[in-house]
């Protein structure tokens, strides 16, 4: 490969997708920890809709074909179109990865207003590291808010929509994991110093 530009973008987006693949599978060994509220025979029907589709495909495509798709949760019952962000840059490189996007649908439709509110900035790059850290500090929340409403969820994802349209920007995800910090003191839940939230 050419040592110029296009070799090293081209070098950064294979090491990006290898880390990708690596997390999916990792959550996907995962999946008997907290959570997934999904029920297990509702993912295997909904698997079985997303062979059809040919991968990888972007969660437009996936929405157009399937968005309508009911997945039944613990809580309530959620469309597709509700947990996969309707846009042509993101994109799934098979069904296993939809699968990981969908088995917390709390924390995937916050994430898709995030991602499709990140649409809304030009020249800015929403990198899997960056939205990996977004969805960890969803996830933590998740789990220290789990027996209420998702609260934290819903007011860290409406603050950081709120900064990207009126900052312009992306928060950190220093920045999103203090605020989510805050919300959890305020609110009396304990953060310890050595937590993901611990900031």
């Amino acid at each position: 490969m050419a040592d110029d530009k296009s070799g090293r973008d081209k070098q950064a987006d294979d090491a990006e997708r290898r880390q990708q693949q690596r997390e999916i599978a990792a959550e996907l060994e995962r999946g008997d920890e907290r959570e997934p509220p999904v029920v297990v025979e509702e993912l295997a029907d909904f698997e079985a809709a997303l062979e059809e589709l040919t991968f990888p495909a972007t969660g437009a495509e996936i929405v157009a074909a399937i968005g309508q798709r009911e997945i039944e949760s613990v809580k309530r019952s959620y469309r597709l179109e509700e947990l996969v962000p309707e846009t042509d840059e993101e994109t799934f490189d098979s069904p296993a990865a939809v699968r990981v996007q969908i088995q917390r649908p709390t924390v995937a439709a916050a994430m898709k207003r995030v991602v499709e509110a990140s649409k809304t900035l030009r020249n800015t790059d929403f990198s899997w590291a960056q939205r990996n850290a977004y969805e960890k500090t969803f996830q933590e929340l998740e789990a220290i808010d789990a027996d209420d409403d998702d609260e934290g969820i819903r007011a860290i994802s409406d603050w950081i929509v709120e900064r990207i349209h009126d900052k312009e920007t992306l928060p950190t995800s220093r920045a999103v994991r203090r605020e989510a910090a805050k919300f959890c003191r305020t609110n009396g839940y304990e953060v310890r110093n050595d937590e993901w939230l611990g900031i």
